[in-house]
């Protein structure tokens, strides 16, 4: 329990600590948000009061597909004899489809699109302008646009005068209204708007252009969605977005009737063809049949035919079962000739296979296939009329067809063999009883030929007048295979430009973009900005933060100081405990990585922060390349390490106390040589530090660069801490990583770091100017003392 606790504890610390960390990384540039934040509302403001709203038109209509529980009254079903199984799916791509859409824009004359412009921008006057513009044939329209875009067509301006219903065009052409005009730019037609009221206002400018339909189809199919309403349901939901309303209405509202009417010509297409094929059969079977009765009549009025005898009767009634199998035999060896010789010519225009030829097919593995070459050569032109040639459902139903048509030629052709066989038995039968009956006169033969050829011709007059009379009713009927639900009706909800939702990405976008320069602009710099950084560098830890002092002043330890800064100092003082630093190990080296990083500035007033707690504090300037600390404290040309080094002075001698601090003493760099690493050895500076050791209780010794000068290294193994100064904005990252490796060979003794020149932005930038005064009350409010913090 006690492990999960701690667990859970480390992970709100992380996530603690990572908050802070991208606080402190993006709160100091609060200013730029602020201003990203305006500028975001600002552009979405624009934007909103330029850019048009977008409404949009819904219906639906019901598709009546078998499949899914659709299905047609017995008294529907009998009157919609053409009519095909229709699947949703294939209905959709249908009213999406390129050939529905140019349809609407002709109906709706919008290849002429109107257009009013006002002060600053151009809107559309579908609703507003008092003319619309007719073409006789749209598809011939050419399109006076611009070159150099083809978006912009040219601009046709014109003016419409009421009174004398006359309209110019131009500012200089008149033309009259409701009749053809030849213009400059084809033979127009201007008529009145439906939906024009006069406005009190009147609009100064409208001007038109001229589009071909073929280049607004894309368009306006880019703003139709059509979808079924559910998986298992037939009902399609269709909406169409547009800027003006009822243009939306009028879109939808023209492709359902489009959709409707293209699915009336075809069953009408249908019907018409079956019907020109019966009819042409009845005249045919007509004349033949005219041709047997006069035959007969002929033949008895010439011969005299008699009744015939006993003996004749028996025979009539044995062969007249024969001639009937016969009959049946040949009118369906007529059917199949005739379903063969449809498949084999496909002679009837469409592709489409009339219903009166498998009527007569009582072959239940026949007629099943002739209702799938009907159903599937249906389906072939439904779909050509939507898709190209090479489309591959259109290829694949071609392919269907092929295949089905050789397995109706060689059903054909077999039960033909079994009908001729059963003729031919038929025949033999006959032929027995004709010996048998050699007596019967061969007038009265002749007749019954005559006949018998006289009732197979009646019977198949009546069967082609049946379905004659079947075609008829499925032409004059006018069932549909869709219903419409709903008619187009505008939601009046914009659909686009809601104001919150631009607003909320305006203000997302800019804010994004702040943090993205922000995050490339540190990704990019080489220089140390944040405290974690430092921990990605390297493992040594940090001790203490040194905020950048305006002041320039290189002493901030002063008595009674009240900075910020001066309490940072006091805070490193203290974490020097965290380094083992105490009464027998008082050695502190300070030391950077290149110049400038502001060593001696941390050593100065580290040493003024020590002094002012009491503690004997001796600061030694060991720089001999770049000596500073005796301007720091107005000590110039004073001797110092380098004289106790050449051994011109005792270390006793070069000892100097620092005026107005009782507590600090000071020992200067000296003048220097002209090579100082010469005058370094070990044993002088063991002797230095120890002199110093029995009569300090603190040593701080600033030495040169310790990258650029090994005096640091040497330094190092004789001191109990080492403080590495690294400044913000400043420190390259690469140095860092360069003391981390150096560190691996040659180590740092009881290394620390102290980040220097913090400059603090933003919010925080002003939570650090206070000053340290705190005071007791009497009880009623009043002050009696203040307490100044001990330095």
């Amino acid at each position: 329990m006690q492990t999960n606790n701690n667990s859970n504890n480390k992970r709100i610390q992380e996530e603690d600590s990572l908050i802070q960390q991208l606080l402190s990384k993006y709160l100091p540039y609060w200013h730029f948000f602020v201003l990203s934040l305006v500028a975001g509302v600002g552009l979405a403001f624009v934007y909103l009061r330029y850019t048009k709203p977008v409404y949009k038109a819904e219906a639906s209509i019901l598709i009546k597909d078998e499949k899914k529980g659709n299905e047609e009254s017995k008294m529907a079903a009998s009157l919609n004899q053409m009519s095909s199984n229709v699947i949703v799916e294939n209905e959709i791509e249908i009213l999406q489809s390129y050939a529905l859409m140019s349809h609407a824009i002709k109906a709706l004359n919008l290849y002429a699109p109107v257009f009013q412009k006002e002060k600053f921008q151009t809107f559309s006057a579908y609703t507003t302008s008092p003319l619309i513009i007719e073409v006789p044939n749209p598809d011939s329209i050419k399109e006076f646009n611009n070159r150099d875009s083809i978006k912009k067509y040219q601009k046709i301006l014109f003016s419409y005068d009421e009174n004398k219903q006359t309209v110019l065009l131009d500012d200089t052409l008149h033309y009259s209204i409701m009749q053809w005009n030849n213009t400059p730019y084809g033979k127009l037609k201007f008529l009145p708007n439906k939906y024009y009221e006069k406005p009190e206002k009147p609009v100064k400018t409208f001007y038109f252009s001229l589009v071909n339909p073929n280049r607004i189809v894309p368009g306006l199919l880019s703003n139709l969605t059509v979808e079924p309403s559910g998986k298992l349901s037939s009902f399609v939901n269709l909406s169409y977005k547009d800027e003006v309303p009822q243009r939306a209405e009028d879109i939808l509202n023209q492709l359902i009737t489009s959709y409707r009417q293209s699915e009336s010509n075809e069953k009408d297409t249908l019907a018409k063809n079956t019907l020109v094929f019966v009819t042409h059969r009845l005249d045919l079977v007509a004349n033949e049949l005219d041709s047997i009765e006069k035959k007969i009549e002929e033949y008895k009025s010439g011969r005299g035919a008699v009744d015939i005898s006993t003996q004749g009767q028996l025979y009539l009634q044995n062969v007249s079962a024969n001639d009937q199998k016969l009959s049946e035999v040949n009118t369906q060896i007529s059917e199949l000739d005739q379903v063969e010789k449809f498949v084999k010519n496909n002679e009837y225009g469409g592709a489409i296979v009339p219903f009166s030829v498998s009527v007569g097919v009582t072959t239940p593995v026949l007629s099943q296939l002739i209702d799938q070459l009907y159903a599937t050569e249906l389906q072939y032109e439904k779909i050509k009329k939507t898709v190209g040639e090479n489309n591959s459902t259109l290829v694949a139903i071609q392919d269907q067809i092929n295949k089905i048509k050789p397995n109706i030629l060689q059903n054909i052709q077999s039960q033909k063999q079994s009908l001729i066989a059963a003729r031919e038995n038929i025949y033999a039968t006959n032929g027995g009883y004709n010996s048998i009956l050699q007596g019967v006169p061969q007038k009265e033969r002749q007749l019954l030929d005559i006949s018998r050829e006289q009732q197979i011709k009646s019977n198949i007059y009546a069967f082609l007048l049946q379905k004659r009379e079947e075609s008829e009713l499925a032409y004059a009927s006018t069932i549909s295979n869709s219903r419409v639900v709903d008619m187009a009706h505008i939601n009046p909800v914009q659909v686009s430009t809601k104001k919150p939702v631009v607003y909320l990405i305006a203000v997302i976008i800019c804010l994004g973009l702040c943090l993205s320069i922000i995050f490339i602009r540190d990704f990019f710099l080489d220089k140390v900005q944040y405290r974690n950084e430092i921990g990605f560098l390297t493992g040594i830890p940090v001790i203490g933060e040194i905020d950048f002092d305006k002041s320039q002043s290189p002493l901030v330890i002063k008595d009674r100081g009240k900075s910020f800064v001066a309490e940072q100092f006091r805070k490193l003082r203290i974490s020097l405990s965290f380094l083992n630093i105490d009464n027998t190990h008082k050695n502190i080296l300070v030391t950077s990585g290149i110049p400038g990083e502001g060593k001696s500035f941390i050593a100065a007033n580290l040493a003024l922060s020590l002094a002012s707690s009491g503690k004997k504090v001796v600061l030694v300037d060991m720089d001999l390349n770049k000596p500073f600390l005796s301007k720091t404290f107005q000590l110039e040309n004073q001797e110092g390490v380098v004289e106790f080094l050449s051994g011109l002075k005792q270390a006793e001698e070069i000892i100097h106390k620092i005026e107005g601090h009782k507590n600090l003493s000071f020992v200067a760099a000296g003048n220097s040589p002209e090579n100082p690493s010469e005058l370094w050895t070990p044993e002088n500076a063991v002797r230095l530090i120890d002199y110093l050791s029995s009569i300090f209780d603190c040593i701080i010794i600033d030495t040169s660069p310790i990258l650029l000068v090994n005096d640091g290294y040497i330094l190092t193994k004789l001191c109990d801490a080492t403080l590495y100064v690294i400044r913000q904005n400043y420190t390259p990252k690469m140095i860092i990583k360069i003391m981390e490796e150096d560190n691996q060979i040659n180590p740092i003794k009881n290394p620390a770091i102290v980040f220097n020149g913090i400059k603090t932005r933003g919010f925080f930038k002003n939570y650090y100017k206070y000053g340290y005064e705190y005071g007791y009350t009497n009880g009623k409010g009043g002050k009696i003392k203040k307490l100044m913090p001990k330095s």
